[in-house]
């Protein structure tokens, strides 16, 4: 506001001494006799002078303003695509009417982050291939283990409990009471189920990522109440960004069992305009994002293992409507994407 009424009275003094310098070239130097029509010659019951000075300072304040707001439109502009410079497909339109400074340094700064994310991909696919030849086949084949002695006597004891306490509730004169321990029972089968799918080994062993999670998939649709649609395409990506994509979805299909409360699920892997997006849908309770980011494993774990591989990603949630998460990778534009493509209904 400062820097406003300041530009107006700069406007106004350069305006007023130019007009100052006319009025000398047009009736010489001030007199009282040449220059007295300034306060004898009235418009509009204000002396000429003063509606000369009115004039100005109207014609001040547009000028103020249309700078005003081509410099917030400018700096809006600037604004709006330096936050799309993250995008993995940023292109800096030519015909942008920028500063060519600014230009440049946006440039130069997409380009940099293009050279980091590549950095962070290759990097996290030489740890994800240096972790695999240490460690992979101990972790799965303790995974394997736990998640059969889990299966084969945990919960195989709590659907026992369920079916029980289900008949119970038909007699029983508690049945209220006996309704809340089916209902603990039942939520303590859907967190077993959820660890289940967290104990699950890395599926892609010699395997691609759509394969993976059209195996998961089927899997799951075994064992949970929800239906879900798929759509799962080939495409060529490295071993740490198949590995980490796959991590995502079981995460977010982990949170979805656990806490959405969902009938129905929809998982998309899809090549589009070479970018490959991962993304997962339910229609279940939803959540406040703001509220439950910071407290959150499993979105910090999605936004950790996105931003691992130089990879954009969101979480949209409405309480009442269901849950979106979304990730988008680069393809590597030299290797050809295979457009095979999995569909199950």
């Amino acid at each position: 506001m400062i820097a406003f009424i300041s530009r107006i009275f700069t406007l106004l003094f350069i305006l007023m001494s130019a007009a100052f310098g006319l009025l000398v070239v047009v009736w010489g130097e001030p007199n009282e006799k040449t220059w007295e029509p300034l306060w004898q010659q009235n418009y509009y019951n204000i002396p000429l002078g003063g509606f000369i000075v009115v004039i100005l300072f109207a014609l001040s304040l547009m000028i103020a303003s249309w700078i005003s707001m081509t410099a917030r439109a400018r700096e809006a502009q600037a604004t709006r695509i330096v936050k799309q410079l993250v995008e993995p497909d940023f292109v800096l339109p030519k015909k942008q009417p920028l500063p060519k400074p600014l230009k440049k340094a946006l440039v130069q700064t997409s380009e940099l982050i293009d050279t980091q994310r590549k950095s962070l991909q290759r990097l996290s696919n030489e740890r994800a291939e240096a972790n695999d030849k240490i460690i992979q086949e101990r972790i799965i084949a303790e995974r394997q283990r736990l998640a059969r002695e889990l299966h084969d006597s945990v919960s195989q004891q709590l659907f026992a409990a369920s079916m029980l306490l289900s008949a119970l509730t038909e007699t029983d004169e508690n049945a209220t009471s006996v309704k809340q321990v089916e209902k603990i029972v039942q939520q303590a089968q859907l967190e077993m189920r959820a660890l289940l799918l967290h104990l699950r080994p890395v599926a892609l062993h010699n395997k691609t990522l759509a394969q993976g999670l059209e195996e998961l998939i089927i899997e799951l649709q075994q064992k949970v109440f929800f239906h879900i649609e798929y759509e799962l395409e080939e495409m060529s990506l490295s071993k740490a960004e198949e590995d980490h994509l796959f991590r995502i979805a079981q995460e977010a299909l982990s949170n979805t069992l656990r806490h959405a409360k969902a009938s129905e699920v929809e998982l998309l892997l899809v090549a589009r305009d070479d970018l490959a997006i991962l993304r997962i849908q339910d229609n279940g309770l939803g959540f406040d994002v703001e509220a439950d980011k910071s407290t959150s494993y499993g979105l910090q774990n999605i936004a950790e293992r996105a931003v691992e591989i130089g990879c954009m990603y969101k979480i949209v949630s409405v309480p009442g409507e269901g849950t979106i998460v979304e990730v988008k990778i680069p393809l590597q534009k030299e290797v050809e994407v295979n457009d095979s493509s999995v569909n199950s209904g």
